[in-house]
């Protein structure tokens, strides 16, 4: 009997959720992806070999699977053909029997583009036209993909053959028996409803919304797992209560330059902006999609436990614990102080969250290269120290370990609430 897995971002988007799709994927006759658009971007490493995508599921990689992109997507034709041809360029198929567009689907147009450049700046927008073409939808009056591909236009034709009904599709998979990936982008903190507002995006990233972005009922879905980073990152603007630094001094800098040893000193000595800094440089933190140094903080536990409420996660996935590697203190978010008041639950008003001062739990760091470790037993005392603490708080098991970004580095914790 097959399983039909959901697969989330718990942060602010950008946890690694591409290279964990990527590993149930083995396992997937189906990968469906739910919302959003090109605004979105994961990185698949696949023997040192590293793969981009935006809109197409990562399933593209498996010979066998089906990829679907469902109708709570925006999709702007002319980047879905980019895509695609990148992607068969490097040897893989792509055909209208192993992908899919959802008939329903909303498309992207040059005018909502231009829209968006001129609007959005003050939220951080990718600039993609992404909010417009939601908003389109909204008011009725959006071209979905049943409509552009009756035009004349030469991007319609090409994508014609590929354009479904995909709710019978999917459907159909899971009633059969068959094991389908459910992967939302970006993040439940990114949430239109449940998210950081204004400051984020015009899409449902929450596992919610893959019921309404792909057609299929909330009881057909047997487990809900979240990715979150060991650390925090968000991308633009808004709220950001653990944020280490501040946005203005990452103006300048080069993110091919490595740091220096008077850099981890300084963040090993307690500067703030140096201890961002070095979770940026070693994590890579530097967006798939628009290349801006990610803002980085200690791990937000408290945002983290509301991300599993309002998603009923089943179990949680860790990634990028090589990186806090090398700093003496790690630090975990338990409560805000706000005007004087402890808080523990997550604020939704923007200004009690602007104003929130985190309250943390230290643990003591470790200097071992963890990059190579295959299960929790090799890891060192005070990073499963680190790792067992947070899992008491959170309430959560884990699901997978991720020391790196390759497929091979990768711990399994909990295979019931996998494939």
């Amino acid at each position: 009997m097959g399983k039909t897995v959901l697969i989330l971002g718990g942060q602010w988007g950008d946890e690694g959720k591409g290279k964990v799709v990527d590993l149930l994927t083995e396992k997937a006759d189906m990968v469906c992806r739910y919302n959003g658009g090109n605004n979105a971007g994961h990185t698949v490493v696949v023997k040192g070999v590293k793969y981009k995508f935006h809109l197409i599921p990562s399933g593209v990689l498996h010979k066998n699977t089906v990829n679907i992109l469902g109708n709570g997507m925006v999709i702007d034709p002319s980047v879905l053909l980019g895509e695609m041809e990148g992607i068969t360029s490097k040897g893989f198929t792509i055909s209208s029997d192993n992908f899919v567009i959802s008939s329903s689907a909303h498309v992207i147009q040059q005018e909502q583009i231009e829209e968006d450049l001129e609007m959005g700046k003050g939220i951080g927008t990718t600039g993609r036209g992404i909010g417009p073409c939601y908003v389109a939808k909204v008011r009725r009056n959006g071209l979905r993909m049943n409509e552009f591909v009756k035009t004349d236009d030469p991007n319609a034709q090409k994508l014609k053959e590929f354009v479904k009904d995909t709710y019978l599709i999917i459907n159909g998979a899971i009633d059969n028996g068959q094991n389908v990936l459910l992967e939302g982008a970006q993040g439940a903190l990114l949430d239109i409803d449940h998210g950081t507002y204004p400051y984020v995006t015009s899409s449902n990233p929450i596992s919610g919304g893959a019921c309404t972005g792909l057609g299929i009922g909330p009881k057909k879905i047997n487990s809900i797992l979240g990715v979150f980073k060991a650390y925090i990152t968000r991308v633009g603007a808004g709220q950001f209560p653990t944020e280490l630094g501040n946005e203005e001094q990452t103006e300048g800098e080069d993110r091919d330059n490595g740091l220096t040893r008077e850099e981890i000193e300084g963040a090993n000595n307690g500067d703030e902006y140096l201890q961002g800094k070095v979770l940026r440089k070693q994590g890579m933190e530097y967006g798939t999609t628009t290349k801006r140094p990610r803002r980085t903080g200690w791990f937000d536990g408290v945002a983290a436990k509301y991300s599993i409420m309002i998603n009923g996660l089943d179990g949680i996935v860790i990634t990028k614990l090589d990186v806090l590697s090398g700093l003496k203190k790690i630090k975990v978010c338990i409560a805000y102080e706000v005007d004087g008041k402890k808080i523990e639950t997550f604020p939704l008003d923007k200004d009690t969250l602007l104003n929130a001062k985190p309250i943390y739990k230290e643990y003591d760091g470790w200097d071992e290269d963890i990059s190579s470790v295959k299960s929790f037993d090799e890891l060192p005392d005070k990073a499963k120290d680190y790792l067992k603490g947070l899992q008491e708080y959170l309430g959560v098991p884990y699901a997978v370990i991720s020391v790196g970004p390759d497929r091979e580095q990768t711990m399994i914790m909990d295979k019931k609430i996998l494939f």
